[in-house]
Formats: C-alpha cells, sequence, structure tokens
C-alpha cells in the first residue's frame, strides 16, 4: 500500500512521535487563533468595547453549532485513522468517500437551520438589546459559511488521520495572512462594520480548505477513489456517524453549559460581556497546546487501535501527560506576569479600566486549573481514538451540568467572579468522569484484541471494530 506523504504512529518513540506530530498542529491551531485574535484585536480597537461586545456575547452560540461541525468531522476521521494504521486502503478511501457526502449534507443543512434561527437564539440567551443587532450581523454571516468550515476540517481530519499534520499547518498560516489583510480592509477601509470580520473569518477558511484539498488530490495516492469507492454504503455511513454525531454532541453539550454561563454574563451587562470576550480570546490562545496534544492522541490511538498495540496508547498518554503539565506551568507564569500587556491588545485599560480588570480576573482564575483542562482534552481525545465516541461524550455533560449549577448558583451570589469559576468546576467534574472511563476503555481494548487473536492465523493483523470479513490487503505481518 503506498504512503505518500503519510505517517505511521504505529512504531518508534511515542514521545517523539507525538512532539514531532503535535507541533505542526499547535502551529496550526495558534495560526487559527491567530486570525480570530487579529478579528478581536481590530474590533476591540478600532470599533469600541460595544462592538467587543456584540462579537464576544456569540461566542457560545457560536461554539454550540460550530463545535457540532467540527466535532462531526474530528468523528468521521477517527475510522480512516484506524483503517490506515490496520493496512487497509481500501477502507481508507471508502471511509473518506462516505465521510465526504455526510459532510456535505451536514453542512447545508446546518447552515439553513442557523441561518434562520440565530436571532431567535442570541434573545434565548438575554443579549442585551444594545448589542444584539451586531450580534446577529456578525454570527449569520458565520452560520451561513458552515459549508466552508466544514470543507476545511473535513479535508484537515482526513490529512492528520494519513499522519499528515503540517499541510493543515501550512493551509492556516495562507488563510491567517488573508485573514488579516481582509481585516483590514473591509473594517477600516470599506467600513463593514462586525460583519467585515465575519466575512474576513469565511474567506480566510475556504482558502485554506481549498488549499488542503489540493494537496490531497496531488500528493495522496492512497485517496484516488474510484467510482465504485464513491458509493455511500448504509453499514459504513452508520459507523461514521456513530462517532462522528457523538464527537459533536460532545462539544454541543459542553457548549450548552457555556450558553447558560454566557446568559450569566449577559445580565451582568456590556463590561462584564467584553471582559470575558477578550480574556476568552487569550484563554484560547494558551489552550493550542491543549488542542495541538489531544487531537495528536486521538491520531496516535486511533492509528495504533488497528495496528493492534493498545500498550503504545498508554505509553503516549504518559508521555503527553508530561509535555502538558510542564507547559501549564509555564502558561500561568506568562499570564500571571504578563495577562495585563497581553489583554491590552483587545482592551484599551485607559479608557476600560473596569473590563480589563475583570479580563485579568477571569483569565487568571482560569489558568490556574490548565492541568485539569489538560486531561479533558488528552483523555476525551485518546478514549474516542480508541472508538469510544459515545463514552467520551458524556464528559460534556459533567461539562455542562457543571457549568449550568455555577451560573444558576454562583453567578447571583459571587457575580462576576462565579462566571470566572465555571470553566475550573467543569474541567474538574469532566475528569471525575475521564480518568475512570480511559481504563476502563484500555482495559476493554485489551480484552476484545486478546480474544480476536485466539482464532486468527499466526502473524494477522486484526482491526476489533469491523465484525465483516476482512479482505486479503487488509492481512499483513506484523510482530503484534
Amino acid at each position: 500500500m503506498a504512503r505518500t506523504s503519510t505517517r505511521d504512529l504505529t512504531n518508534g518513540s511515542p514521545m517523539r512521535l507525538i512532539l514531532s506530530f503535535a507541533a505542526p498542529l499547535l502551529f496550526g491551531f495558534l495560526f487559527q487563533q491567530f486570525y480570530s485574535f487579529v478579528d478581536t484585536a481590530i474590533v476591540g480597537k478600532y470599533l469600541g468595547a460595544a462592538k467587543l461586545a456584540a462579537v464576544g456575547g456569540t461566542g457560545s452560540v457560536n461554539f454550540l453549532v460550530l463545535g457540532f461541525c467540527q466535532g462531526s468531522c474530528s468523528g468521521f476521521a477517527i475510522p480512516i485513522a484506524r483503517s490506515f494504521g490496520a493496512g487497509n486502503s481500501g477502507e481508507v478511501r471508502r471511509y473518506t468517500a462516505a465521510s465526504v457526502w455526510l459532510s456535505a449534507a451536514l453542512s447545508v443543512s446546518m447552515a439553513i437551520l442557523t441561518g434562520i434561527l440565530c436571532p431567535a437564539m442570541l434573545r434565548l440567551m438575554n443579549t442585551p438589546e444594545t448589542i444584539i443587532a451586531d450580534s446577529v450581523s456578525y454570527i449569520r454571516i458565520i452560520f451561513l459559511g458552515i459549508p466552508v468550515t466544514i470543507l476545511y476540517n473535513m479535508a484537515s481530519g482526513v490529512l492528520r488521520s494519513l499522519g499528515d499534520s503540517k499541510t493543515p499547518v501550512i493551509m492556516l498560516i495562507v488563510a491567517s495572512l488573508v485573514n488579516v489583510v481582509l481585516d483590514l480592509v473591509l473594517i477600516l477601509l470599506v467600513h463593514m462594520d462586525v460583519a467585515g470580520a465575519a466575512v474576513a473569518t469565511l474567506i480566510s477558511q475556504l482558502v485554506s480548505g481549498i488549499g488542503c484539498l489540493l494537496v490531497i488530490r496531488k500528493r495522496f495516492p492512497i485517496l484516488k477513489i474510484s467510482r465504485e469507492e464513491w458509493r455511500l454504503e448504509a453499514a459504513r455511513a452508520k459507523e461514521l456517524l456513530g462517532t462522528g454525531v457523538p464527537m459533536g454532541l460532545q462539544f454541543s453539550i459542553t457548549a450548552i453549559g457555556s450558553v447558560v454561563v454566557q446568559w450569566s454574563v449577559n445580565s451582568l451587562g456590556v463590561s462584564a460581556v467584553a471582559a470575558v470576550a477578550a480574556a476568552g480570546k487569550l484563554s484560547m490562545f494558551f489552550c493550542c497546546v491543549f488542542d495541538a496534544l489531544a487531537t495528536t492522541m486521538a491520531t496516535f490511538s486511533g492509528q495504533n487501535i488497528g495496528a493492534c498495540k493498545p500498550h503504545r496508547i498508554q505509553e503516549g498518554l504518559k508521555d503527553c501527560s508530561i509535555i502538558g503539565t510542564v507547559y501549564c506551568l509555564a502558561a500561568y507564569g506568562v499570564i500571571l506576569f504578563f495577562g495585563q500587556h497581553l489583554l491590552s491588545l483587545f482592551v484599551d485599560g485607559t479608557s476600560e479600566p473596569q473590563v480589563m480588570d475583570m479580563a485579568l480576573r477571569f483569565i487568571r482564575l482560569n489558568g490556574l486549573f490548565y492541568i485539569p483542562l489538560l486531561f479533558v482534552n488528552i483523555l476525551r481525545l485518546t478514549i474516542q481514538g480508541m472508538g469510544f465516541t459515545r463514552v467520551a461524550m458524556f464528559a460534556g455533560v459533567f461539562e455542562m451540568v457543571a457549568r449550568t449549577l455555577v451560573a444558576l448558583l454562583l453567578v447571583p451570589v459571587l457575580g462576576f467572579t462565579g462566571a470566572c469559576l465555571a470553566n475550573p468546576a467543569a474541567w474538574i467534574m469532566a475528569d471525575l468522569f475521564l480518568i475512570p472511563c480511559y481504563r476502563h476503555s484500555i482495559r476493554s481494548v485489551r480484552q476484545r484484541l486478546n480474544a480476536a487473536v485466539l482464532d486468527t492465523p499466526q502473524g494477522a493483523r486484526i482491526l476489533p471494530f469491523r465484525r465483516e470479513s476482512r479482505p486479503k490487503e487488509h492481512r499483513m505481518s506484523t510482530s503484534a
């Protein structure tokens, strides 16, 4: 099987592989946040705190909708990674083709539905009337552009499943530069207001998505799909939906708690909304490392499950935890000593001292709990990479419950400080579920593999999550 431009994560030092695979991902996430960073900075600096609040106030509903789309695309990529790890090129192509069909259906339906419902969604969140018109203007464009968002997430997910974490980064760098230029042009020169930031984001995402498709076509012969392989089979679509929908719902369920928190923050006034928007953007920048490590573990565990090497998953998770913990300590030091300077990129502390003080309180309290957040990310994606997507989804339920309780019980009593505690409470609650869940999942995988190899010819590689008989190309020699 040709593996041009692909990377095998089933052999070699887990620490080295994780670092080399996560590094490009990190740059990708950083650049992805960079153009979001630029949107917020330009809106906050040049259009004022009210416009910043209008854009920031859509953050949780944005996460609710786009999180489902992005999570679904990530879930579609898991069977592709497993098939690649098992050495089955035919299944790689068939799953990729099915993912394209499902992603197209998802993108069109979600764009139409959310484009119509976005005003009602913002009003349900208690968005202040002084900013709701700008909020609708911004988020409606983002929602109507969901097909563009899904295009990039689907294409980059396929690339990462085959071990290529560099191409999505390169495309994001290009997209980030496009976004910066368009932000300046559309907001400062064309005077499109907050709508300009939304249009700039969508155009830049379109650039990155098309770029990934062009690379797939040119450099990945494994993905040259035949007419027969383009047929959408019910069993394969069901399996993809079984991994994609739970991952999408996981993000959406988590976002429901964020929506409730945003509702409570909205009741505290425009200054509180602007502060959370600014601090949230900065926090997302610091969290890029967690996203990179988690995405790495999803691919790492998926390939090693396909290769029947669960012991490598445990080794990889240990090494990933060490890397992440060291980073958490360093990140909090930066927040503690340079947080105000970084927040000044979004907020003018001289003209908006209250917003600055509140944003600094938010980022410092959240930063104290980055280690629990690290484990939420890497444990959840490791479990999902092993194929237990439905189980991992319940971590989102714990996060939702924690955020909702804080929003309803603590914010009325503690005010803005209560809102600052919503995320830490959610992360701790999720870890209380995910840690024993991971231990159960890895034991279950070992038991499945031990049972499966009893009747398998010596030296055959099996893929324990597929019940149907396997084609000849699926059998490859291994020392497992």
